[in-house]
């Protein structure tokens, strides 16, 4: 067996332990920063379509974020996160553009 399948092998077996709720030695989890989007929005007074323009969201998918449906990833997710905690700092930024 090459070396190359063994370590392919055992990642997956690290992975399907780790899908049953086992811990695995020596894997390194990234969690994702949760935001609660209704409420971010809300702290800026922003009404979900004003809230979608404003920061090129698509109303569908700010309202599955809402909802629950969806979760934000990537630059989106930082985005809310900035928002949640600094709304009239980047309301003022969005303002000066």
């Amino acid at each position: 067996m090459s070396k190359a399948f063994a370590s392919i092998r055992n990642g997956l077996r690290q992975a399907i332990a780790h899908r049953r709720g086992k811990r695995v030695r020596g894997m390194r989890l990234h969690g994702r920063a949760k935001v609660d989007v209704k409420a971010a929005r809300r702290r800026t007074g922003l009404t979900q379509a004003e809230f979608a323009a404003k920061f090129a969201i698509s109303l569908g998918t700010l309202r599955h974020w809402e909802r629950g449906g969806r979760m934000p990833r990537a630059a989106a997710l930082v985005l809310l996160n900035v928002i949640a905690r600094e709304p009239k700092a980047v309301m003022r930024a969005l303002d000066a553009l």
